[in-house]
């Protein structure tokens, strides 16, 4: 029995077997890994061009109204040769000038609501890119380690090992995260554009507050849909989140109507003088 056990152990024909196998496993998860690579560097291209383009748009807005936040010099010179004027004719006058108290400078409200959300815009938008690009070496960076040459045993593991680390520390959903920094980033550009329009021209206000709703109305239709149609095909990066809560939200709510006939089935069990229950 021995020898039998042995025999089998070093059959060349399992040995033959097992690596075939092991091929096969190596080729079908080296397809997939660089199908999602792909992806991956196609999305994050995607996203490098547009948050580009953006925040070189954006940066044109910001030279235009972060000058509201400071005093005008234009103003300032004004108030000065008014000033000196009035010396001129007090002198002339005989009579005594008195300087007025200096003019303190406030930033409007809708000019502080404006630079903010678009500061915060381009913050998002570089960050967005920045995060895309590490996103791109690391993909580069997995593949070129998921395809070094061994035995197909071997690079079977290493493929485990480097898709369960992805699994592990949530690449995933770091992908998704991107867009929504872009769609966050958008938002507060429309938002801080309003702002930006309200001491110019109430007309013009209400038509950029009017397109501002419209996308906010559209975009949430778009997250929403997929929670009620599940053959929807239009989805947000919200629309994975709100799906988990949901998901969350059901799990915890089938438990609790399984737990509460129990709870009723034991306060409705008969009980003796002692407080044991009654057999039935």
């Amino acid at each position: 029995e021995t020898s039998l056990k042995a025999s089998l152990v070093n059959d060349p024909r399992q040995d033959a077997a097992a690596t075939n196998l092991w091929a096969v496993y190596v080729t079908e998860a080296e397809k997939y890994d660089k199908g999602l690579v792909e992806s991956w560097k196609s999305d994050m291209e995607g996203m490098l061009i547009f948050a580009g383009l953006f925040s070189a748009s954006l940066t044109a807005f910001l030279m235009e109204s972060y000058r509201t936040l400071t005093p005008d010099s234009g103003d300032m010179t004004v108030l000065l040769l008014q000033q000196i004027s009035q010396q001129l004719v007090a002198s002339v006058n005989g009579t005594t000038y008195i300087m007025p108290a200096p003019v303190t400078f406030t930033p409007t409200p809708s000019s502080l609501v404006c630079n903010i959300l678009w500061f915060l815009s381009l913050g998002l938008s570089l960050g967005c890119a920045l995060t895309a690009t590490l996103v791109k070496q690391w993909a580069r960076d997995f593949l070129h380690r998921a395809n070094m040459r061994s035995a197909p045993a071997d690079r079977a593991r290493i493929f485990s090992y480097l898709y369960y680390g992805l699994k592990r520390f949530r690449m995933h959903s770091m992908v998704e995260i991107i867009p929504l920094l872009l769609h966050a980033s958008l938002l507060f550009f429309f938002a801080g554009l309003v702002a930006f329009l309200i001491p110019v021209n109430t007309t013009v206000t209400a038509v950029a507050a009017a397109l501002l709703g419209t996308i906010t109305i559209v975009y949430s239709l778009f997250t929403v849909f997929p929670l009620i149609h599940f053959d929807c095909p239009y989805r947000t990066p919200l629309s994975v989140a709100f799906w988990n809560l949901k998901r969350h939200w059901m799990n915890w709510s089938h438990h609790q109507e399984r737990a509460t006939p129990g709870e009723e089935h034991l306060e409705e069990v008969p009980t003796d003088n002692s407080g044991s229950m009654v057999n039935r």
